[in-house]
């Protein structure tokens, strides 16, 4: 028999179980307390990895979470700090989004947006009852209790949360997700609980049409219609919704934080404390039908990376969703590649803004010489795509995830996990006739994902001499994600595109 583990807090009161979810440096794990039977949901987070700022979040968002006790928001049961792990205890949340489940209903009307908007506005105002701004109020952190109807909403993800003084209103650093952030956010003016209330105007506005008040593609361009509060109530979708509904939009997505409602003055607003007067119970299904468009579509933005890439990640969301691409102007701001899908940003430290590269979630990685790390990608890929030109199949899987996953035509659309397909190339197809071949990147672009990751995209050309002595030359597109491990790069997922004429693995065949 083993000898028993030395006795931890953690172990005395809670029994682990599977596996619910994984950042780079915590996993989620389903826990049984001991003497009540109850579950929850563990995160651990080793904290041998974690920088001394990492921690400062870390503190924070225990420190947060331990003051807020209401029905809406996922509660912070435990937090025990082992040697080299920290845990935290969390409700163990089992009905996943709030903006998923609308779109299973058999029914759905405007008086159940109102009903959706009251227990977030009730999440809300206990917030800022206790001196806390969520800063990232977005349907991702919407989730609900358990499957059963009419399951209460929880508000999740206290990662970016700031403690306030009363009414403060100061600079508190430029966080949140793009759609969702607030003009005066935007403009960098001193901001505080107002910043919510307009999140929770852009989500009501959602939870009505099924689609947001502010999109554009272009970045800047989206900011500017936030800055100046320009969104509209297009017809037909909005000619069925109630004047009253449309006037809470409007108090809550007023451009002056001093004449935005509050989330006390907006629980007594007709729409939602005499809803069953006011706001209407025709279902909605065009809602429903353009909210399936937006949830496909935030879900689609974030797909590749939502598996792959680990990143900091000290929330209290259970799952992988909200991963995206963050990349940079060059104002140095932080931006994410798509406006809608669900990325986070923060940037709390103004005096060094143009040194630091975004990742999502609720911690700021500093990025010392960005430009350096992006050369360095575009080596590794080089270097990766070198391995290939010679048929060295060791070189190659020294830089790429075993794991690795991959779309490519050889593929036949279908994703590839695993080395083994991949080696049949080298074992029967590369090295051949690779003596006469030449590639060139063109175009590389990298997002930067922190310290630990990077996605990078570019046109490849292959030149090549078949048996015949003719020379070819042929383009593909490609994406690769790479993951740093160990202080060692990794090619962790690719994307190739159909090509002009033959794939690079099949040259040899010609």
């Amino acid at each position: 028999m083993a000898a028993p583990a030395a006795c931890t807090r953690f172990s005395d009161n809670y029994e682990l179980k599977e596996e619910l979810g994984k950042g780079a440096f915590s996993v989620v794990r389903r826990c049984v307390q001991k003497s009540t039977g109850l579950e929850f949901a563990a995160k651990i987070i080793n904290t041998k990895k974690l920088s001394a700022r990492d921690f400062q979040k870390l503190e924070r968002e225990a420190r947060i979470c331990r003051k807020l006790q209401h029905p809406n928001i996922v509660r912070l049961h435990d937090s025990i700090q082992e040697e080299n792990f920290h845990y935290l205890v969390f409700d163990l949340v089992t009905g996943g989004e709030l903006f998923e489940d609308i779109v299973a209903r058999e029914f759905y009307s405007e008086a159940d947006a109102s009903h959706c908007i009251q227990q977030i506005l009730e999440s809300v105002n206990h917030c800022h009852q206790n001196g806390v701004v969520h800063r990232d109020l977005k349907p991702e952190n919407l989730l609900l209790a358990s499957k059963q109807k009419g399951a209460a909403v929880k508000l999740a993800d206290f990662g970016l949360a700031i403690e306030v003084q009363g009414e403060q209103q100061a600079w508190f650093g430029f966080a949140g997700t793009p759609g969702y952030l607030s003009p005066e956010v935007l403009k960098k003016e001193p901001y505080g609980k107002p910043v919510d209330i307009w999140a929770c105007g852009v989500i009501l506005y959602i939870l009505l049409v099924g689609y947001p008040p502010f999109w554009d593609e272009d970045q800047h361009r989206l900011y500017a219609q936030i800055k100046a509060g320009a969104y509209d109530y297009p017809s037909p979708e909005w000619d069925t919704v109630t004047p009253e509904a449309k006037n809470l939009i409007n108090q809550m997505l007023t451009v002056n934080p001093s004449k935005r409602i509050t989330a006390s003055e907006a629980l007594k607003h007709p729409w939602i404390c005499q809803r069953e007067r006011v706001a209407s119970v025709v279902h909605r299904q065009e809602t429903v039908d353009c909210l399936k468009k937006f949830n496909a579509r935030r879900k689609l933005k974030g797909a590749i990376l939502t598996t792959m890439l680990a990143t900091r990640n000290f929330s209290s969301k259970y799952d992988a969703h909200g991963r995206s691409i963050i990349t940079k102007k060059s104002d140095g701001s932080q931006v994410k590649e798509s406006t809608d899908s669900s990325t986070t940003l923060e940037d709390d430290d103004v005096k060094d803004k143009l040194n630091k590269a975004g990742v999502d979630r609720s911690s700021t990685v500093i990025a010392k010489e960005p430009e350096a790390r992006k050369q360095e990608i575009i080596k590794m890929t080089e270097q990766l795509i070198e391995a290939i030109n010679t048929g060295d199949y060791e070189a190659y899987t020294k830089i790429c995830d075993p794991h690795l996953t991959a779309f490519e035509p050889e593929a036949l659309g279908n994703l590839v996990e695993g080395m083994d397909f991949h080696k049949f190339y080298f074992d029967n197809v590369l090295g051949k006739n690779c003596k006469a071949v030449n590639t060139t990147i063109l175009n590389p672009h990298v997002h930067l994902l922190g310290e630990d990751a990077a996605c990078i995209a570019y046109v490849r050309l292959t030149q090549y001499m078949d048996k015949q002595g003719q020379a070819h030359t042929q383009q593909s597109e490609e994406t690769r994600v790479w993951h740093k491990r160990d202080n060692k790069w990794q090619n962790v997922h690719f994307h190739r595109s159909g090509v002009t004429g033959s794939s690079p693995f099949t040259f040899a065949h010609k």
